[in-house]
């Protein structure tokens, strides 16, 4: 496979870079990235193969766009805007990224249609469900701005897709963990927090539930997807364990040997979705995809990287910025 991936020095990106490139030496990728909050070279820095190619760029940049997809077969689209609480502070940004910048993909896309898109989603397009998951036909129904942009890239996804026959995919993913995870994300910020002794804020009174995947797992599903080939499709790729947030923190707190006292209740998120949960037949039955990796096990050797790997978080700190995600 020829791949450009965008937003491919994140947290997902990155770690399928390296899933991809090791599952065979006839994969190519170039990775497309602007290097905006959440991006970090180090995530790819120990990757010296003539198979892979990095570029400093633009999602919204047409003429860049253009001239990178003729040279792939496929684009997987992981650049965007993510964090919700940033979202809620300023959605411009989200816009730009997260809309904008796959109407621009498509556009192109349009003009050379031999090219496949896989464009990576998020369970945060439902809103929330207090019972039961929702499947992949279930109405979007987003509850705060950066869900509603991924929900409305969708909508532009699925309507090329009908309107000028595109070969399209979308996957809609539980919330991701694992090493190379930006701090301003729950289970690395309450692990650095709780490294440096710093009060851990909770949203509300952290009864919020969410499902959880190690993002190697959900990288090995979007491999197995790709390879599988399937046209038009939209695949959620749910997680193996479900938490409340505030049972989550503790959990970490007690692998780290650390006092639940270091926890503080902070005024609840606006929107606060409630609980996420993601359900499919699909991906078990069409892909062949379950999770490998225990919740506890990955858990814990998630904490244990950022533990044995101060050099890639510590400038977070010293120029102050983690107080302010």
């Amino acid at each position: 496979m020829k791949l450009l991936v965008t937003g491919g020095s994140g947290f997902i990106g990155s770690n399928f870079i390296k899933i991809c490139l090791n599952s065979s030496k006839k994969n190519s990728i170039i990775n497309l990235d602007s290097m905006f909050v959440g991006s970090n070279p180090k995530n790819l820095q120990n990757i010296h193969s003539k198979n892979y190619k990095f570029i400093k760029g633009n999602i919204c940049d047409s003429h860049l766009i253009k001239k990178l997809i003729d040279k792939v077969d496929c684009v997987v689209n992981f650049a965007a805007e993510s964090h919700v609480d940033r979202s809620i502070d300023d959605s411009t940004a989200f816009l730009k990224s997260n809309v904008l910048g796959v109407h621009t993909i498509l556009e192109e896309i349009r003009k050379n249609k031999r090219v496949k898109l896989l464009q990576i989603s998020t369970d945060e397009v439902f809103g929330d469900k207090l019972k039961g998951s929702f499947s992949e036909n279930d109405p979007l129904s987003p509850s705060n701005p950066y869900a509603a942009t991924k929900a409305a890239a969708e909508m532009l996804v699925k309507s090329y897709a009908r309107t000028y026959d595109l070969d399209v995919t979308i996957t809609r993913c539980v919330n991701n963990y694992g090493p190379n995870q930006f701090p301003e994300k729950l289970i690395p910020k309450v692990i650095l927090y709780a490294l440096n002794d710093l009060p851990i804020p909770i949203h509300g009174d952290g009864k919020a539930i969410r499902q959880w995947i190690h993002v190697s797992d959900h990288c090995r599903a979007i491999l197995k997807i790709l390879q599988k080939n399937p046209p038009h499709s939209v695949y959620n790729i749910p997680g193996n364990y479900e938490s409340t947030n505030i049972k989550l923190v503790k959990s970490i707190l007690k692998i780290m040997k650390k006092s639940d006292k270091l926890i503080k209740f902070v005024p609840d998120r606006l929107g606060q979705d409630k609980r996420y949960a993601l359900k499919s037949n699909f991906v078990s039955n069409d892909i062949g995809f379950k999770p490998k990796i225990n919740f506890d096990s990955g858990l814990s050797s998630t904490i244990l990287w950022y533990m044995n790997n101060k050099n890639w978080w510590k400038n977070y700190f010293s120029k102050n910025k983690i107080h302010n995600f």
